[in-house]
């Protein structure tokens, strides 16, 4: 699965991979599912503000709370993230995440009408 090389980082709680229907394709951990919607609802807002200020496409997210750190990179209408613990160094994991980017321009994309 895409997401497997997070699943093996260490510090990594949670781990999502958001298709362009704003629904999950793979997730890992506890908290997968929720993380899935909360990145794809991040993504809504940050293209929005992106849009509304001329900054152009958001590729990247990340944010410290006082629990976890989240790192996500997007690639076309996909969002990758993983949700890690406070305190972990995030490296590793962003340069996973921007490896797999590359791999997501590979993945189907749903027909429109």
């Amino acid at each position: 699965m895409i997401i497997d090389p997070l699943r093996t980082l260490p510090g990594v709680i949670a781990a999502a991979l958001v298709g362009p229907d704003g629904l999950p394709i793979e997730t890992h951990g506890d908290g997968g599912d929720a993380m899935a919607a909360e990145l794809s609802a991040l993504r809504a807002s940050l293209d929005r503000t992106g849009r509304r200020l001329g900054a152009g496409e958001v590729t990247r997210i990340a944010f410290t709370s006082e629990r976890i750190e989240v790192v996500a990179v997007s690639s076309g209408d996909f969002v990758l993230g993983a949700a890690m613990a406070r305190g972990t160094d995030t490296r590793t994991a962003q340069q996973t995440l921007a490896r797999l980017a590359l791999e997501l321009g590979h993945l189907p994309r749903p027909e429109t009408p």
